[in-house]
């Protein structure tokens, strides 16, 4: 059984017992948004409980027993905190399991799925996602350049800038140009060998000693130019082989090839040598072995796959540039929540080190722009629906995207959490796209997050700004105008959000965590406007009302079923319990004759007939729930003789019940009766504890 992770305790405590406890981590890491559990047990997990959790917008089991949790802009905050937890004192537990244990379990996990795919771009991802700092940072000092000289005021393009603007160009360029030596380290990271010697290997291919050799007059090194495509290649003979010569600075695919050699060669040698000498043996011979591997094959094949895989996507380019420019925007959508986008950003950084620009990068703002407008449309709609939770989150969500470039918040937060906006925000990608290959296309000389702050970066940079802002308020008017909710949903959401107003709780958590059927609950108890997505108000009193209800003398409220009536503490339902759903009354049934409990309009009828909800013409609003998940039944015992839209008087029949087969379904057969607008009332009053024939007032109201 899975230690539930609701209860006290902090955010950390809650999140740990969600996972199974310090017993079932193995490790724990973070990128820039998600912590990344390694489990011992997966199914330990409880990613019901997890989703529920204030401060966590998403959890995404992976295979493998790895487990994601999407915290967002807190994450190192919230890991940390696990992490000082007593019981995670050591990081997680890695019980000692037999050779054979470890085999069968590896071989249980990887059957019938394929393992090997999930392996090889959690690589990539994890070779990349730490850099996001320090990509993101030299981003915005190359925005800040790129508007330094849109206005005039210096040439970075010269060829005689002072010392000053050739220093800030070392600013940014250094996390460009040292890039492969990051992933290096990443990578054998990754791969649990020393990321040091991952490092020192890449690091010897970057040296001035090596980058000298290039185009250089040293013997042994010479230099042959190809007449067709106008470039040089250098070939220096070591130890008499022929060694090509390139420059790694800004290199990807190099470090990645050769890190996943190295990894094979150095577990290789910790094998074949004593424990005692690891230290000193492993690193030297994985560096006398790797360095020359990379410098005369490795280096040259990943320079090779690079080129091929940009040149490839730069025909897409030039000869179908509109197809290449709607292709990158709505793909982008699908692989960033998988981390599948790490390739084209690797691609990216290796045309900018070949070609000196990038064509991706383009018609890519048109995808985040798009899911930046979706999360604008969607902190509209929660400002005009007086959704605090969901305005927190979406805006957080849209400052880290407008200023940040990082998609993420937005699509853990809010977008995989409601199927409605992922088809508006592509048609907000289509659009952007298209104006993107229309209008010839947009590159860029420098890896820039697409923020607001690097539009600068692009060229040119008018039809950028065009596509992107397209992109932006087309997802966003059509988040905004069709809602991320369905009507449905939108009565449900409403309704939550009157009973966490009525209980005088900043957040709803109550109704978040409630199970589909009593989120279904909310939806019935809320009137028709509810439903058509507009706030939850009361009606206006007619002419009808009685001098009684006007005066606050009170309105009684009659039991819908004979039975012996219990406070709702009673009803072993926790959303009733909580008064989320109003106050009210629940009655264990003496048969199954329901009948309505006070004169009004029927605004709605369940199809499976367990669940009605009455509007008085004083604005009074009651729901009647027959059981508890018994929605579950699909009306099965269940026999409605009423319709919604009808007026109704006390004690007319709405539905008569086979209470055996309720009970034979393993549900409980109480009756609840609450008052989901008690917020907007003086007063819900219930009577509990006797027996009472139907009809009998149990409830007064008082407006």
């Amino acid at each position: 059984m899975n230690t539930p992770a609701t209860g006290r305790g902090t955010l950390a405590e809650r999140i740990l017992r969600g996972v199974g406890g310090a017993e079932n981590v193995e490790s724990l890491t973070h990128c820039a948004t998600r912590l990344r559990f390694q489990l011992h047990d997966g199914a330990k997990a409880d990613a019901t409980a997890l989703d529920a959790l204030d401060g966590v917008m998403a959890t995404v089991p992976q295979s493998g027993d790895r487990l994601q949790i999407v915290i967002g802009g807190a994450v190192a905050r919230v890991h940390s905190e696990i992490m000082n937890l007593p019981s995670m004192t050591n990081g997680g537990t890695a019980p000692r399991k037999s050779d054979a244990e470890v085999k069968a379990e590896a071989r249980a996990r990887s059957r019938g799925r394929y393992l090997w795919l999930d392996n090889f771009f959690e690589y990539l991802s994890d070779s990349f996602r730490p850099l996001m700092g320090v990509l993101l940072g030299s981003s915005l000092i190359i925005a800040i350049a790129s508007v330094l000289d849109a206005l005039g005021i210096v040439d970075f393009r010269a060829a005689d800038k002072s010392a000053t603007w050739v220093f800030v160009d070392a600013m940014w360029r250094s996390v460009l140009y040292f890039l492969p030596i990051f992933v290096a380290y990443n990578a054998a990271k990754k791969l649990k060998i020393d990321p040091w010697v991952g490092a020192a290997v890449m690091a010897a291919v970057m040296t001035p000693n090596f980058t000298g050799l290039i185009d250089s007059k040293i013997p042994g090194v010479t230099t042959t130019t190809n007449e067709t495509l106008g470039t040089t290649e250098s070939v220096a003979h070591v130890f008499g082989l022929p060694m090509q010569l390139n420059d790694y600075g800004g290199q990807v695919f190099v470090p990645l090839l050769m890190v996943a050699l190295l990894a094979l060669v150095y577990k290789g040698l910790q094998r074949v040598f004593p424990e005692s000498v690891h230290m000193v043996f492993v690193p030297f011979f994985s560096m006398l072995i790797m360095i020359p591997v990379t410098a005369f094959l490795i280096g040259p094949l990943g320079i090779w796959a690079g080129n091929g895989l940009g040149e490839g996507l730069s025909w897409l380019n030039g000869n179908a540039p509109l197809v290449f420019a709607i292709m990158i925007p709505l793909l982008y959508p699908f692989l960033v929540p998988l981390g599948l986008h790490w390739p084209l950003n690797a691609l990216m950084l290796q045309n900018i080190n070949t070609l000196g620009y990038d064509f991706i990068q383009g018609p890519m703002g048109a995808w985040n722009f798009a899911c930046f407008g979706a999360t604008a449309g969607v902190l509209l709609l929660s400002v005009r629906h007086r959704e605090k939770e969901m305005r927190q989150t979406a805006t957080g969500a849209l400052a880290a995207g407008l200023f940040g470039g990082i998609s993420e918040p937005s699509l853990y937060g809010i977008h995989l959490r409601f199927k409605r906006i992922y088809p508006r925000m592509l048609v907000g990608c289509l659009v952007g796209g298209v104006i993107v290959g229309v209008l010839g296309g947009v590159d860029t000389g420098a890896f820039a997050f697409t923020s607001l702050l690097t539009i600068p970066v692009f060229d040119p940079m008018a039809v950028y700004a065009i596509a992107i802002t397209a992109s932006f308020f087309t997802a966003m008017a059509l988040v905004y105008f069709s809602d991320f909710r369905t009507p449905q949903d939108r009565a449900r959401a409403n309704a939550e959000r009157d009973a966490a107003d009525a209980s005088g709780a900043d957040d709803a958590s109550a109704p978040e965590t409630a199970a589909a059927d009593d989120r279904e609950l909310v939806a019935v108890g809320a009137p028709a406007n509810a439903a058509a997505g507009s706030a939850t108000a009361p009606a206006a009193p007619t002419s009808g009302s009685t001098e009684a209800a006007t005066a606050g003398q009170g309105i009684e409220l009659a039991a819908p079923v004979a039975g012996r009536v219990v406070d709702l503490d009673e009803v072993g339902d926790p959303v009733f319990a909580s008064r989320a759903l109003g106050e009210g009354v629940g009655i264990e049934p003496a048969d199954g004759r329901v009948v309505a409990p006070v004169d009004g309009e029927l605004m709605v009828v369940a199809d499976t007939g367990h669940a009605f909800g009455i509007r008085t013409s004083d604005g009074v609003e009651v729901l009647i729930h027959v059981g508890i998940d018994t929605v579950q039944m699909q009306g099965e015992g269940f026999d409605v003789r009423v319709e919604a839209g009808r007026q109704v008087r006390t004690g007319d029949l709405l539905v008569e019940v086979d209470l055996d087969a309720v009970r034979a379904a393993d549900h409980p057969a109480v009756t609840l009766m609450t008052v989901p607008n008690t917020a907007e009332l003086a007063s819900v009053e219930p009577r509990t504890g006797q027996e009472v024939a139907a009809g009998a007032p149990v409830v007064t109201v008082r407006r």
